[in-house]
């Protein structure tokens, strides 16, 4: 197994707002572990979301005595979002703070996700590239309920309302997916500085290329993302 991670403030943003963490050796009672998460908030607000999420999960794995990864994912994400309540009451700079989340581990060749908010996990091979992850997103849900069409949902001006998020609500509503994994897969997490900027079609182009090594297709993908008008940060980990 080999992993990489990368982010970039953009081209318009002051401050990066997402946050990365990987280990391909044992948290805890996990194998490995990949998160990734994108903040939203105030100047201050949005930066401590994200980094106290990620740190704090970290954490909560390295100490759980549990043993199946989705009970330990699905506890330390509940109790993040309880103590990212907690932190906003702190300091009015962290007023109504929140973060997407999407975090991975791989068992026994099965892909183990977790997500909330609208960062993704893509899984390629030389098949196909495929979005695991479901976009907890205002256009999404209209593209799922027929009330829009997917072509049209990628330039709509309320593309960047998300419906779930860690520090919204006293609980969080969290989709699990499990995965057999090929031996020739990539997993791709990112924020949507990189999904909201690139095609899926350019993502694979640039993820098969064999020719390069995996932090420079890590590279490649920001430069991408930048070329396109870097609109948002961009937050990238390559497994």
């Amino acid at each position: 197994m080999r992993a990489c991670s990368l982010t970039d403030v953009g081209k318009t943003r002051l401050m990066n707002q997402d946050y990365v963490y990987y280990s391909t050796k044992p948290v805890g009672n996990l194998p490995n572990l990949f998160i990734l998460a994108d903040g939203m908030g105030g100047h201050k607000a949005g930066d401590m979301a994200s980094r106290y999420t990620v740190e704090t999960m970290v954490k909560l794995v390295s100490d759980s005595d549990e043993n199946d990864p989705i009970s330990i994912l699905n506890s330390a994400i509940q109790q993040v979002n309880t103590d990212i309540l907690r932190k906003a009451q702190e300091s009015e700079d962290y007023n109504g703070m929140g973060t997407t989340l999407v975090v991975s581990c791989i068992r026994d060749s099965i892909l183990h996700v977790a997500n909330v908010g609208d960062s993704r996990l893509y899984l390629i091979n030389h098949e196909a590239i495929r979005q695991i992850t479901r976009d907890h997103s205002l256009v999404e849900e209209m593209v799922r309920l027929g009330e829009m069409d997917k072509a049209d949902a990628k330039d709509h001006p309320d593309k960047n309302i998300i419906t779930r998020a860690l520090g919204a609500e006293r609980t969080v509503d969290i989709d699990f997916f499990d995965l057999k994994l090929e031996p020739d897969s990539t997993i791709l997490m990112c924020s949507d500085g990189l999904s909201n900027m690139v095609e899926d079609s350019k993502l694979e182009e640039i993820i098969l290329d064999q020719t390069e090594e995996l932090p420079k297709k890590g590279e490649k993908l920001l430069k991408e993302a930048n070329q396109n008008g870097g609109k948002d940060n961009i937050a990238v980990i390559l497994v």
